[in-house]
């Protein structure tokens, strides 16, 4: 079934366009079906765990779509201490856990000196777990010195590839040029490196869509993090209509087909969207999950968007019911680093210095 997808490696942004729309007003399953079918091929039924750590909603940015932007005087801010986020580690090395993501707002407080120690000390630690970061856009030198402190991955959404759509989603501050320089740069330094979109942003159209796929082809990017958009309370896109399931996993499935290797989460987006987004998502064509080891108080804070679902199954707290709903579903729990599969742990290991 996957041949006949083969040709999407090499489509124009039209021809995207089409296989977009064709999906969005016909019956999808056969995509999906394809998109299963070529993630088996190279992770078999597997679907990585990692333990998620949101270490503080503080941030200097003003993005139109987020709950934690700097001009939300609603939001309850934290941050946790250093020793705080070893702590989180060290509760998910005990579950299980082999790769810790460590997310937070772009907050200034936290130095390259300060994170750098933070990375350095997880991986004296814990040398046979992963470390992945999502603190948003730094200097290449910034990002070479996480690199040389241990980290391995790097997830930075580029939430729209078109600049004319962007501008519409974030202050003038902010530039979709230097947003994907940074990626570049991360793929230059040796990360594994995420990219991503939202799907059913204000003003987004097909056109929108097809060009994310377009940049994430030429990007090549580890790992893609796809979710729909949904509205909070507190920004200038309150009343905006929330992104389609349907849709989310339609471009969930043609990055499987486009990326056959990508890592790809079913998100808390995907699940807060729909009570089934994250077996949704897995069936077309995701593999990765990430359960929340932040700590308890906090997690309701950490709100990107309204209704986050941050407890229940979604929690690492209860990962025998997530990995059961998995299980049921039809696929594995693996909870081991889950890298790449063009990437050998060996070297991943050994450039640490650990081994």
């Amino acid at each position: 079934m996957a041949k006949n997808f083969e040709g999407i490696s090499s489509m124009s942004r039209q021809e995207l366009c089409e296989l977009i729309d064709y999906y969005k007003n016909n019956d999808p399953t056969e995509l999906f079906a394809a998109a299963d079918a070529v993630r088996q091929q190279y992770y078999g039924k597997k679907v990585y765990f990692r333990g998620l750590i949101e270490f503080s909603n503080y941030c200097k940015n003003g993005c139109y779509y987020c709950g934690i932007r700097n001009g939300n005087k609603n939001a309850v801010r934290y941050r946790l201490s250093p020793q705080e986020i070893l702590e989180c580690c060290e509760k998910g090395h005990k579950l299980g856990f082999r790769t810790f993501v460590l997310q937070s707002g772009e907050d200034l407080y936290y130095t390259d000196d300060i994170m750098c120690k933070i990375i350095t000390e997880i991986k004296s630690r814990f040398p046979d777990s992963a470390v992945t970061l999502s603190i948003g856009e730094k200097s290449k030198e910034t990002y070479e010195r996480y690199f040389e402190a241990g980290a391995d991955r790097y997830l930075l959404r580029h939430e729209t590839a078109l600049d004319d759509h962007y501008a519409k989603l974030h202050p003038k501050n902010l530039s979709l040029e230097n947003r994907k320089q940074c990626l570049f740069n991360l793929k230059e330094i040796g990360f594994q490196v995420g990219a991503g979109f939202m799907v059913g942003s204000p003003y987004q159209t097909t056109e929108n869509l097809a060009a994310d796929l377009e940049f994430l082809r030429e990007l090549q990017p580890h790992m893609v993090g796809i979710g729909p958009f949904i509205p909070h309370k507190d920004t200038i896109f309150a009343h905006e209509k929330a992104g389609s399931v349907k849709l989310t996993l339609i471009m969930l499935a043609l990055v499987r087909l486009m990326l056959p290797q990508a890592l790809i989460p079913a998100t808390t987006a995907l699940g807060t969207a729909d009570p089934l987004g994250r077996e949704k998502g897995l069936k077309a064509g995701a593999n990765v999950v990430m359960p929340n080891l932040s700590p308890v108080e906090h997690r309701s804070d950490y709100a990107l968007y309204d209704n986050k679902i941050c407890t229940g199954e979604e929690a690492a707290e209860c990962l025998a019911c997530l990995s059961r709903r998995i299980a049921s579903a039809g696929y594995e729990p693996d909870f081991s680093r889950g890298d790449h599969c063009s990437i050998k742990f060996e070297y991943c290991f050994s450039r640490t210095g650990t081994n």
